[in-house]
């Protein structure tokens, strides 16, 4: 059995960070420009997706950044609309996965986001149930390569038996390095040509 592990954001979905900003900022009567700020000019997201920040502290300290409460529903669905399933996609993965292929996610995101899986992305799901992994996680980010080595050993799965798919090349050297063949695709059409030559690739080297 061959496996295929799938960044989220860029990959398997469209992602429009300024979709879920607009939708905050109308919830809470803040400005576009206040919310951004406060997601991403603070750092607040990156220690989420480093795991220093769970769920609650992380709206919280969202809150306070914007002197508003920010409410889990507000940030759910903020979080649903920006976020957009490639439905050609599916398809193709579970093919692969009826007739044994691995599927898993690993993505650059916080516990918030691993709370409301099925509320942002409900065509991933069932497929992904059970294999869908934020690196908060983990406590590191990609590219860091210990959340490659985390994540194969949750997985049972082996580096040189996977393959690593992203839309970010830093983040594909670092599956690079320990091991996984890996691809950076950043459209429907090119995740699939790398599923698809990986797989015949693994068929020819086992004298299939």
């Amino acid at each position: 059995m061959k496996n295929i592990l799938f960044d989220m954001d860029g990959v398997l979905v469209d992602y429009r960070p300024e979709i879920r900003v607009h939708h905050i900022a109308t919830a809470l009567q803040r400005s576009p420009a206040e919310v951004h700020a406060a997601i991403y000019a603070s750092g607040l997201e990156a220690d989420a997706d480093a795991g220093h920040l769970g769920p609650d502290d992380y709206l919280e300290a969202l809150g306070k950044r914007m002197g508003r409460r920010v409410p889990v529903d507000v940030w759910a669905e903020a979080r649903r609309l920006a976020t957009r399933v490639r439905p050609g996609l599916i398809g193709h993965i579970a093919s692969l996965a009826s007739r044994g292929t691995g599927i898993a996610i690993l993505t650059n995101n916080g516990r918030l986001l691993s709370a409301h899986w099925e509320h942002i992305a409900p065509a991933l799901f069932p497929l992904f149930r059970g294999r869908a992994h934020v690196a908060a996680d983990f406590g590191v980010t990609k590219p860091d390569t210990r959340v490659y080595v985390a994540v194969l050993e949750k997985l049972g799965w082996r580096a040189h038996d996977t393959l690593f798919i992203d839309d970010v090349q830093a983040n594909v050297d670092g599956a690079a390095a320990v091991g996984m063949a890996s691809a950076r695709c950043d459209s429907e059409a090119s995740v699939v040509d790398a599923m698809a030559a990986f797989l015949d690739d693994s068929r020819v080297a086992g004298g299939i």
